[in-house]
C-alpha cells in the first residue's frame, strides 16, 4: 500500500506549486476512494488552512530553502510538521513515515533531512510557537494583503473573521420542504445514527454533528436534501421565485441554487441554467438529474448576452457573481494562497460588467437578486453602489431580515454567524 504522505504531498504541489485549487488537485490525484482517503483530506486541508504558520516552522528549521524541483519535499515536510503540530500523530510514526516517503519520492538522498528537520522541530516545538506568534501571519494565518482588507472593510470585526476561517465549516444540508418537513427529516437522520441541528433563519438548512459521506444520508440519491451552506440557501427565499415566471440563473455552477429554485417552485414558466464553463455546467445537469427536476442548461458568458439570449425578457435574475470567495475560507483554505491582491480590481470590474450586461435583460418591474461569497466591500456594498449610480431606473430597498447586517446597500452575513459562510445580498428593482 502506498504511503499516504506521498500522495499529501503531491495534492500539496498542485495547490503551492502550481496554483490549481485543491478540489481539481483532489480530482488528479484522489480518483479512487481508499481507507486512507478521509487522512489525506484532512491532512490536505489541514496543511492549507495552517500553511502560513507551518512555512514559517519550516523557514525556520531550514538552513536554506529548498531548491523549486524539490517542491514535491517541500510539502512532504509540511505535512509532517502538520502532523506534529496539529495532528497529535505519535511523534516516531511522523518521523518514520515521512523519512519512509522520500524513497518513493525518489528522494533517497533526503531521508537525513527529512529525519533532522522534524526531529529538530520535535524538540524545539515551543520556541517555534512562540516565535510564530509574533509573525502577525503566521499567527492569524492569513496573508498581510487580505488582513489588510479585512481590518480596512471591517474594524471591529476582523478578529472574528479571522478565527472563523480558520476553523472548519459545519457540513450543512438543505431539505426539501415540498417533500419533507425539517422534523421529519431529522428522525430519518436519527434512525441512522445521524443528528443534525436546524437553523434560526433558513427552515431548510440542518447542519450535521459529524459530517459524512453524501450516500450515507436519507433521500439524497433522490434529491430529498443537498449539501449546500445555509447562507446560500437564503437566495432561492431572496428571489421569491412566482408561478409561470422566466428566471434566469447566471454563473450557475455547480448548480445547488438552480436546483433549490426549481424545488421551491415547480411551476416556472422558464429556468434557464447559464455558466460559461462546460465542465461546470455538467455538474448543474447531475444535480438536477439527481433530484429529477429540470432547467435549461446554456453555455454562455453572462457578460456577453448577445452570443446566446433569446431576447426574451425575465421577471427575475439571480447573479451569483464570480468573485474573491473569502466568505467561504474555512470551507476552502486553498483561497489564502491561490487568491492574490491583484485579483480583486479585475473581480469587481468583471462584477460590473455582467452587472450592466444583464440589466437590460430584465423586465420592467422586475428583481435582481445579486449575491457573492465575498467579505470585501468593494465586491459588494460598493460595487452596487456604483451600479445604482449607474442605472438611474435601478433601486435597492433594504432587505428586511434577523440574519447577517444591514449594509447601505443590500445585507452581509460574515463568517460563522449562526454557523453560516460569509455571503452577501442586494435586491435590486427595475422600475416601471
Amino acid at each position: 500500500m502506498n504511503n499516504p504522505r506521498i500522495t499529501i504531498a503531491l495534492i500539496l504541489r498542485a495547490v503551492i506549486g502550481e496554483h490549481i485549487n485543491l478540489d481539481n488537485a483532489f480530482a488528479r490525484h484522489l480518483s479512487v476512494e481508499t481507507p486512507q482517503t478521509p487522512f489525506i483530506k484532512a491532512a490536505c486541508f489541514g496543511v492549507l488552512r495552517h500553511y502560513l504558520r507551518l512555512r514559517w516552522y519550516l523557514d525556520q528549521l531550514l538552513d536554506k530553502p529548498l531548491k523549486a524541483k524539490d517542491q514535491d519535499l517541500d510539502c512532504l515536510l509540511l505535512s509532517g510538521l502538520y502532523e506534529l503540530f496539529e495532528m497529535h500523530t505519535p511523534d516516531h510514526a511522523v518521523v518514520s513515515e515521512t523519512v519512509n516517503a522520500t524513497r518513493q519520492l525518489r528522494k533517497a538522498w533526503a531521508k537525513g533531512l527529512v529525519n533532522a528537520i522534524l526531529r529538530n522541530a520535535r524538540r524545539q516545538q515551543t520556541r517555534l510557537r512562540q516565535g510564530a506568534e509574533q509573525d502577525v501571519q503566521a499567527r492569524t494565518l492569513h496573508p498581510q494583503w487580505l488582513l489588510d482588507h479585512l481590518q480596512q472593510d471591517w474594524p471591529q470585526d476582523w478578529p472574528e473573521i479571522v478565527a472563523q476561517n480558520n476553523l472548519p465549516a459545519p457540513m450543512t444540508l438543505r431539505l426539501d420542504l415540498q417533500h419533507a418537513s425539517r422534523d421529519e427529516y431529522l428522525q430519518q437522520l436519527a434512525t441512522t445514527g445521524q443528528h443534525a441541528s436546524s437553523n434560526p433563519h433558513v427552515a431548510s438548512a440542518l447542519s450535521l454533528d459529524t459530517p459524512v459521506d453524501v450516500q450515507a444520508l436519507p433521500g439524497f440519491a433522490h434529491g430529498l436534501v443537498s449539501v449546500q451552506d445555509a447562507a446560500a440557501q437564503l437566495a432561492a427565499s431572496l428571489l421569491t421565485p412566482q408561478p409561470g415566471e422566466r428566471i434566469l440563473d447566471a454563473c450557475a455552477a455547480p448548480g445547488g441554487k438552480t436546483l433549490h429554485l426549481r424545488q421551491a417552485q415547480p411551476a416556472l414558466a422558464e429556468l434557464i441554467a447559464l455558466d460559461s464553463d462546460a465542465a461546470r455546467l455538467e455538474r448543474v445537469s447531475q444535480n438536477l438529474e439527481r433530484a429529477r427536476v429540470q432547467a435549461r442548461l446554456c453555455q454562455g458568458d453572462a457578460s456577453r448576452p448577445d452570443v446566446w439570449w433569446d431576447h426574451q425578457p425575465f421577471d427575475r435574475i439571480l447573479l451569483d457573481a464570480p468573485c474573491s470567495a473569502t466568505g467561504v475560507i474555512r470551507r476552502h483554505p486553498d483561497i489564502k494562497l491561490l487568491r492574490q491582491p491583484g485579483d480583486l480590481p479585475k473581480l469587481a470590474a468583471k462584477q460590473a460588467q455582467i452587472l450592466d450586461a444583464l440589466w437590460p435583460l430584465l423586465k420592467s418591474g422586475g428583481m435582481l437578486l445579486y449575491a457573492t461569497c465575498s467579505v470585501l466591500k468593494m465586491e459588494n456594498e460598493r460595487q452596487i453602489q456604483q451600479f445604482l449610480a449607474r442605472q438611474p431606473d435601478a433601486s435597492c430597498p433594504p432587505i428586511t431580515a434577523d440574519w447577517g447586517q444591514a449594509r447601505p446597500h443590500g445585507r452581509q452575513i460574515l463568517p460563522g454567524m449562526d454557523g453560516m459562510d460569509g455571503f452577501y445580498y442586494a435586491l435590486i428593482y427595475k422600475q416601471d
